[in-house]
């Protein structure tokens, strides 16, 4: 068994400004502080899963060397440039066409850059058991993350019985949009359903036959845009022929349709470190429950406050509470925490 893992490293980070940038979006960013970013986050914990030279990330033109000073060990001829953002079904399209041409027997990890996965031991075992069973048929799974709270900013997974440790490889009976507070309680108390990770897993002949049924157009300029794969005229071709793919997502494309769709629970410490609210509760506090990156950052009287300003000569705060203070390159964010899904709004 081939194993490869894609990487989708296209989006723009817009609810983590002012570290997060369309120019330098937070992928590409430390946000944790831990001297790695989170894409080389990404690739050290699949590092195990197969070797350098099948990895592939799928990331915007304008990203490119970026991936590329960040990303030395991975080929450069595996790093794939979207001329213009289309969601995620032609990116993963791309990627997997482009690994059929020359492995059409892989299996494959399709996999957000940006997430953060506290046991990655327990996380590879998932993995590893993803791919043993998408090998074995017309089989494709999704990731799914055993809930610890009603959370509503994450997509969930309806699975088609309750959870047991006795059937770790259950079938899907559903996707759920984000939901209310309400209808994620009852999601909790429901014990099937599971947080949406954004994480696939399949044989790449079953993606590209099942793109091929559900849809065909797609898979069309997918089959033009082959024929030059591995040639000198392949980013021309790309360039023509990516721009007019319609802009869908893979949840809509092929998981929502198919009824070989199947979900493996998963508790390796996931967060999509989606706002700056989930970094704080990732990120150890002090006795006032604020959550600091920087070593230069001197808080008085401050309560459940997250400061993130590791390249600051000096930050000084008193009296705040429950507030965001970012600081990048001259660029400040003071938001309360109760206002951050403003964020993308403010920076407009």
């Amino acid at each position: 068994m081939e194993n490869h893992v894609v990487i989708m490293a296209g989006g723009v980070g817009s609810r983590f400004w002012p570290i997060s940038t369309p120019e330098y979006p937070k992928q590409f960013v430390d946000v944790l502080g831990t001297g790695k970013t989170m894409i080389q986050m990404t690739v050290e914990r699949f590092a195990p899963v197969c070797p350098m030279s099948n990895f592939w990330v799928v990331t915007s033109a304008a990203y490119v060397p970026i991936v590329r000073e960040q990303l030395p060990e991975i080929p450069a001829e595996n790093i794939l440039a979207e001329p213009c953002a289309r969601n995620t079904a032609p990116c993963i399209a791309y990627a997997c066409w482009k690994i059929k041409a020359k492995h059409p027997a892989a299996n494959v990890v399709v996999t957000p850059s940006d997430a953060l996965v506290l046991d990655s031991e327990e996380f590879r075992r998932v993995i590893r058991t993803a791919l043993d069973f998408t090998a074995a048929g017309e089989r494709i799974v999704t990731i799914g993350i055993t809930p610890t709270r009603p959370e509503t900013g994450y997509g969930y997974i309806q699975c088609a019985s309750v959870l047991v440790e006795e059937s770790p490889i259950l079938p899907v009976s559903a996707f759920k949009e984000k939901p209310s507070l309400d209808v994620a309680r009852m999601y909790l108390a429901a014990g099937n359903y599971l947080w949406n990770a954004g994480i696939f897993v399949w044989n790449v002949s079953t993606i590209v036959d099942s793109m091929r049924r559900f849809v065909p157009d797609l898979a069309e300029k997918m089959d033009r845009m082959a024929e030059s794969f591995y040639t000198r005229y392949e980013t021309e071709t790309v360039e023509d022929i990516f721009p007019t793919c319609e802009k869908i997502s893979i949840d809509y494309a092929v998981m929502e349709k198919a009824d070989y769709i199947y979900t493996i629970p998963g508790d390796f410490g996931w967060s999509d470190v989606g706002t700056w609210g989930s970094l704080w509760t990732l990120l150890p506090h002090d006795e006032n429950g604020n959550a600091v990156v920087g070593e230069n950052v001197h808080l008085y009287d401050c309560k459940g406050c997250i400061v993130h300003a590791p390249n600051a000569s000096s930050v000084v705060l008193e009296g705040m509470e429950d507030s965001i203070v970012v600081e990048r390159g001259g660029r400040i964010l003071v938001c309360r925490l109760s206002e951050e899904q403003r964020i993308k709004d403010f920076t407009k």
